[in-house]
């Protein structure tokens, strides 16, 4: 190979271009952005729609279903579910994986442009699920006040300083997408209409609405040019004070003027609360922080940190500005824990490779190629956009271990060759020979060695990479997750092999060299002072100059790389003579397992049929133990914290909210203490609640959050609380929900993954009754299995209704219509905003409505005079039966078909248990013809996911064999190696059973890792024997032969690679419950390979390899195959 020559010939070369790669590897890491995940494009949209005060009923036939026709067109839809609630429709479509998100929102839209709603209804919203949506920093803002709950002006304030000092200081942050206030109260001014007393002066609210409308305003009149002077004409009638309003003229009645002070009061109030936040129980304002779509979390995090130092110097001293929720905290220790479980897999790695080479140089040759491979892995990173998470540096943590193996071969190789040259030319004298021919022997041995392995590296790292070709076609979330790290992975062993092929050869060259590079300063005969007078002047005179040029840059730097090179010894020696006790058992430890395996070996291929029956009962075994692990789609990640999703019936007010979220806060903190207050103790587990009942500043996608009737508690644990210390506040909750039969409750820890609920049961049908009915049944029987918690079902319910309806035979008497009584009615209960009153530079809605006493029950509604105006005022009973119904809370629909979703979380056990468990419930509900049951949820993700992940697996070892077949010119030896497959994925299944570790998609992933490793070995071992046989060798003393002098690079690069992953296996810090399987299951996995390729294979090979020895007469074809992949046996530096 062209590339090794130049590599040795020109080394200063190849250490320049070694440098910018590192340079640039340090700057594209830096320019990397950091998150706790891969980009995961949720191929899911939501189209949202608010109509005011519109029951289910009609929100479904009015807006949803016209919806789900218009877009159930668009390409690439899979599934259609709509969620029609009091006031709002929410369609969800879900695509499949893979769909380019943004021409699905394009043609959505397009849809939806041309979709003809009712005029009244809002334009509708379209809402993209992506995880990071989800607000990066959350903020509480609270007041301390001398009574136990704010006054109304305090809450105001509050909200007023949260928007005009906190909002606006924090929006102009680089990154911060959007800022969004929720709580508090916010301002708006109130005119009261008293009906009566407008009906008695003919004067219809409809009539206020717009007086008040055209009094307020500001307008330009053009302008006057004077012969002297320009003037400007303005307008200004705007409101000052509320008592401009309450003097407003509205009409005359009998020749007297009317103001709006008779008929109406004016009073300074606050919006209908559509949100109430609490934090450790003290009410306060909810500040959100989203940040923009590719911005780094953590700098952003950093930046809002820096600038909430400047706001909280300038906080009132009653203010408090604490931090609820921080992303960018989690994210920094899950990469920092994943960094230095790289970092100790190297050094582990590091110290494996001392203790086989005893050679400090040496190992720092092959430890090179680590962080040149890591650095130069960071380039292709930032070339593909790929950021720093959790799952591209897990797959550069697991490569560490396997970075040093092309490093290892190439270098025992050459010094092999310099130990056959060095013999060779023992019949010359050492007087004889020049230091150019010792160079020349030495760069000679460095190209040759480095060729003649060059083709075998290059095909076991394409066995290793091969693997993760699959990986890309793998479907679901498992694809989108793990792509990352298939790449980083990929990119890392290619970079390892070109640094095997250049900056080894180059290093290894240079190794020894008899002659310091700056000795010729001090060797070259000082220059004779010149003669001439002139010459001896000018020599004296720029003495001290030529002395300081001298010192600076001749004996400095001598003296400095004569300090690095002495301090480099004596630190090499001190570890060698700290290391070899370490190194005497190490050794003593590995002859007797050498000779230990040689007497093993012999007995095994004596007692063939024993050992194949040996490895047919540990792979049948692990067969048997794979249903008993368990499966779940991906492991939660626990983050210390959980929250608890409250649903009381529709209709409850948000004050009834409130005081639940907030019972459920103090049992919390007080923990089955049963104590009312909310304050925090010192010995408490809790570290702080946070509460928010109704909406808030959510702009989530999902479709069952929100509303007056549903709350969320967050509730933050110490660090130092245990998983049991959760689960006891978990209990005491759900204890104490128990004695609340109306109220439903979820409990769920932070997602980052899946949407559904772990088991989800789709009952499709259309009477909503039916649908109730047994809903309701199917989730009692549920609870009844231990195996579930948090039993909801969709179809409760809903909202009380209030329903008018008209007697268009008597309307049509009174010449009224049913539009303008309707609109009349929403006039006066729900009110209308008719102009804005200017505070400074805030502007504060003005509301029109009738009194509270006039609207606040059926009575009222209906005296409603409905023709303002006439002489005789006539109610709205005259005219329409106004009666109380209760209509559903929601009606779900999916496919286009109504259906009622059971939802539940797992109490215990692993999901598949769970669905099982749930079609049995299924099987025993007799259902009527008209209705069908089917589990979804999770279990449909995961199934999806193992499918595709088969695929990929089986895909992985054919890939493999394809590599190895092409590399052997054999179809019967690639067979053999691949018998370590089966028997790496069954100590991967006893390593999970002994770890208690379900099979999920990260296991899966590790088992397709797998098969591109454990193959090296059996590789190096099959090639040795074929090339033993063919110098003539016969068939069991090569093999015994083979065995013996592969067992050493074998064992060395498995323990590399284990060593290289063990930090990741015990699973310490967060983010760990994605990092450990994976680091089981190839560890385990490749220990009982590499246990069983050193028995079984010999004894595989000699049973079925079958051809006669060919003793070739031509010299040995060392270049053969993965060749002296392992020429690691005795000599040189191992």
């Amino acid at each position: 190979m062209r590339i090794v020559d130049i590599a040795v010939k020109r080394p200063v070369a190849v250490s320049m271009f070694t440098f910018a790669v590192l340079l640039f590897g340090m700057v594209s890491l830096g320019r990397l952005s950091v998150n706790l995940l891969p980009d995961l494009s949720y191929p899911t949209l939501t189209i949202r729609t608010d109509y005011d005060g519109a029951a289910p009923g009609e929100v479904e036939q009015l807006v949803s279903k016209p919806i789900e026709e218009a877009i159930g067109v668009v390409k690439g839809v899979r599934k259609v579910t709509s969620t029609s609630r009091a006031g709002q429709s929410d369609v969800v479509l879900s695509f499949a994986w893979g769909t380019d998100m943004d021409f699905a929102s394009l043609e959505v839209r397009e849809k939806l442009d041309v979709l003809q709603l009712p005029l009244d209804i809002e334009k509708p919203r379209l809402l993209r699920f992506n995880p990071s949506l989800d607000p990066v920093i959350k903020l509480g803002l609270t007041a301390q006040s001398d009574t136990s709950s704010l006054s109304v002006a305090q809450m105001k304030r509050l909200r007023l300083y949260a928007e005009q000092q906190v909002k606006r200081a924090l929006e102009s942050v680089e990154g911060v997408a959007a800022v969004r206030v929720g709580g508090g109260l916010e301002n708006e001014i109130h005119i009261l209409i008293d009906q009566q007393k407008a009906s008695q002066l003919s004067i219809p609210i409809t009539r206020i609405i717009d007086r008040v409308s055209a009094e307020n305003i500001n307008a330009a009149g053009g302008r006057i040019d004077n012969a002297a002077q320009a003037f400007l004409v303005r307008t200004l009638n705007q409101f000052e004070t509320l008592s401009d309003i309450e003097n407003l003229f509205i009409g005359r009645f009998e020749g007297r003027n009317i103001q709006l002070k008779d008929v109406a009061t004016v009073e300074s109030a606050y919006k209908d609360r559509d949100v109430v936040t609490r934090f450790n129980g003290n009410e306060g304002i909810e500040i959100a922080i989203y940040k923009e779509g590719d911005a780094n979390a953590v700098n952003v995090a950093q930046k809002v940190a820096s600038r909430l130092n400047e706001v909280n110097n300038n906080l009132p001293s009653n203010y408090t500005l604490s931090e609820i929720y921080d992303q960018s905290v989690f994210i920094k220790q899950a990469i920092d824990n994943v960094k230095s479980a790289a970092v100790m897999g190297g050094i582990l790695a590091m110290l494996v490779l001392y203790l086989f080479l005893k050679d400090f140089w040496a190992t720092v040759i092959i430890s090179v190629s680590i962080p040149v491979s890591v650095i130069a892995t960071f380039n292709l990173m930032y070339a593909n956009d790929i950021s720093l998470n959790m799952m591209s540096l897990g797959g550069i943590a697991l490569a560490v271990g396997l970075l040093v193996d092309n490093s290892i071969v190439v270098l025992e190789n050459i010094d092999r060759h310099k130990k056959l040259k060095v013999a060779g030319s023992d019949n010359a004298t050492a007087n004889e020979k020049t230091t150019a021919e010792a160079t020349d022997t030495e760069a000679s041995a460095a190209s040759e060695g480095t060729k003649e392995v060059s083709g075998a590296i290059v095909a076991s790292t394409l066995t290793t990479m091969a693997v993760f070709v699959p990986l890309i076609f793998v479907e679901g979330i498992a694809g989108q997750l793990f792509k990352d790290q298939a790449l980083t992975v990929s990119f890392a062993l290619a970079a390892s092999l070109v640094v095997a092929l250049t900056l080894i050869p180059a290093m290894a060259h240079k190794k020894k060299k008899q002659q310091l590079d700056h000795e010729d300063v001090f060797t070259t005969p000082a220059p004779t002072p010149p003669t001439s007078t002139f010459g001896k002047v000018m020599y004296y005179v720029t003495l001290p100059v030529r002395w300081v040029f001298r010192l600076i840059f001749v004996f400095l730097p001598a003296a400095l790389v004569t300090l690095v090179i002495g301090a480099w010894h004596i630190f090499s020696k001190l570890l060698s003579v700290a290391f070899k006790p370490l190194i005497w058992v190490f050794n003593k430890a590995f002859d007797l397992l050498a000779s230990a395996y040689e007497k093993l070996l012999r007995i095994s291929l004596r007692a063939k049929a024993l050992v194949l029956a040996i490895a047919f009962v540990l792979a049948a075994g692990a067969v048997l133990l794979i249903p008993r692990l368990g499966m779940e789609l991906i492991p939660t990640l626990s983050q210390g914290e959980f929250s608890v999703e409250v649903t009381l019936p529709a209709g409850s007010p948000l004050a009834r909210t409130d005081a639940i979220i907030s019972e459920l806060a103090a049992v919390a903190v007080n923990n089955n203490d049963g104590g009312e207050t909310t304050m925090l103790r010192s010995d408490n587990k809790v570290l702080r609640t946070y509460a928010m009942s109704g909406t808030g500043s959510l702009i989530s996608a999902a479709p069952n959050q929100g509303g007056d009737h549903w709350g969320r508690l967050n509730i933050v644990m110490q660090p130092t609380a245990t998983a049991a210390d959760m689960d006891a506040v978990k209990r005491a909750l759900r204890d104490y929900l128990a004695f609340k039969p109306q109220v439903q409750a979820t409990f769920s820890e932070p997602e980052l993954f899946s949407f559904a609920s772990p088991i989800q049961i789709e009952i499709a049908g259309y009477d909503l009754n039916q649908l109730q009915q047994y809903g309701d049944a199917i989730a009692t029987k549920l609870a009844s299995f231990s195996n579930f918690a948090d039993v909801t079902t969709s179809i409760r319910d809903g909202n009380p209704e209030l329903k008018i309806a008209f007697h268009h035979a008597k309307l049509a008497r009174l010449e009224l219509d049913a539009s303008t009584v309707s609109q009349l009615i929403a006039a006066k209960v729900g009110g209308r905003v008719a102009t804005q009153y200017s505070v400074e530079d805030r502007k504060v809605d003005v509301l029109v409505r009738t009194q509270e006493n006039q609207r606040d029950d059926i009575a009222s509604v209906r005296a409603i005079v409905v023709n303002p105006g006439s002489a005789q005022p006539i109610p709205l009973s005259a005219v329409a039966d106004v009666y109380m119904s209760v209509g559903p809370s929601e009606i779900t629909r999916v496919g286009q078909q109504r259906v009622a979703l059971v939802s539940a979380n797992l109490a215990k056990g692993k999901l598949d248990e769970a669905v099982a468990v749930a079609n049995k419930v299924i099987d025993e509900t007799q259902l009527p013809l008209s209705l069908s049951a089917t589990v979804t949820g999770q279990s449909e993700d995961m199934q999806s996911s193992f499918r595709s992940l088969q695929f990929a697996l089986a895909l992985a070892v054919f890939m493999v064999y394809l590599v190895m077949a092409s590399q052997f010119e054999s179809l019967l030896h690639p067979l053999l190696i691949l018998f370590a497959v089966p028997l790496a994925g069954a100590g991967s299944v006893y390593g999970l059973w002994l770890t208690n570790t379900p099979l999920n998609v990260v296991v899966f992933i590790g088992l397709i890792m797998l098969c591109g490793i454990v193959v090296n070995n059996a590789i190096v071992l099959v090639d040795r024997i074929n090339q033993l046989r063919r110098q003539g060798v016969d068939k069991d003393t090569a093999i015994l032969d083979a065995a013996k002098t592969r067992l050493r690079p074998i064992v060395m690069t498995t323990l590399t690679t284990v060593l290289g992953l063990l930090p990741m296996a015990f699973g310490f810090g967060e983010g760990a419950e994605i990092r450990t399987p994976m680091a089981i299951t190839v560890i385990y996995g490749l220990l009982f390979a590499s246990l069983l390729t050193l028995i079984l294979l010999p004894v595989l090979y000699s049973l079925f390899d079958v051809k006669k020895n060919v003793a070739q007469k031509t010299s040995v074809n060392t270049n053969a195959g993965f060749g002296d992949e392992g020429a690691m046996s005795k000599g040189g530096v191992l």
